[in-house]
């Protein structure tokens, strides 16, 4: 049976990025679609009373410091030593959450692979929409197009539903990722957990 991954994302997290690529790499070799859900991050802390965890757990002596050795770990075991910190991290998503919302689910795909790299290994201000434009023109797109869409009300809209969406669905942070077989839909949150999400496509 061939299942259906949909990755609840937002640009703004590290964990988005490590996330996208295995599930991208399982998709394939399982025959399952990959679907991204654009919500903003922020919005959904709002709604659930979550936090970053660099915030979240600051006053947690040695917390932080554990987190950074587990993400050294993951990025030295999926080969991922081209990301670094982007400079303005944490950095406001919604023009970009809003550029996913405005093309359809293959562009989207697109889209994150064009920008994905260049927020967590270039370092592109992801805040500033001419940074995007420019690495979306670089890409031979209509960048343009593409940002004039972000103002439309339709597109602002369609994030705010698939925020509150998510929510409603037990999502409270990025990455959620939800394995769809038939009627059946689980629920896995984090890249910790790609290995129950790997055992489960193989199982199917």
């Amino acid at each position: 049976m061939n299942a259906t991954i949909e990755l609840i994302f937002d640009f703004v997290s590290p964990n988005a990025y490590f996330a996208y690529y295995p599930l991208k790499d399982m998709a394939a070799k399982y025959g399952s679609e990959l679907l991204v859900t654009p919500v903003f991050l922020g919005g959904m802390h709002k709604l659930t009373g979550n936090a970053p965890p660099f915030i979240r757990d600051a006053e947690v002596k040695g917390k932080n410091e554990y987190a950074m050795l587990e993400m050294n770990r993951f990025i030295a075991k999926h080969g991922m030593t081209n990301w670094k910190m982007n400079p303005k991290f944490p950095f406001n998503s919604v023009t970009l959450q809003r550029l996913l919302c405005g093309v359809d689910a293959a562009e989207r795909l697109k889209l994150l692979d064009l920008l994905l790299p260049a927020i967590w290994e270039h370092g592109l201000d992801a805040s500033d929409p001419d940074a995007i434009g420019q690495a979306l023109s670089s890409a031979r797109l209509d960048a343009a197009d593409l940002l004039s869409k972000t103002q439309e009300p339709t597109v602002k809209q369609s994030l705010m539903d698939n925020t509150d969406q998510a929510v409603a669905r037990g999502a409270f942070g990025i990455p959620t990722i939800y394995v769809k077989t038939g009627d059946k839909s689980e629920m896995f949150f984090g890249k910790e957990r790609l290995g129950q999400i790997e055992e489960l496509l193989q199982s199917l």
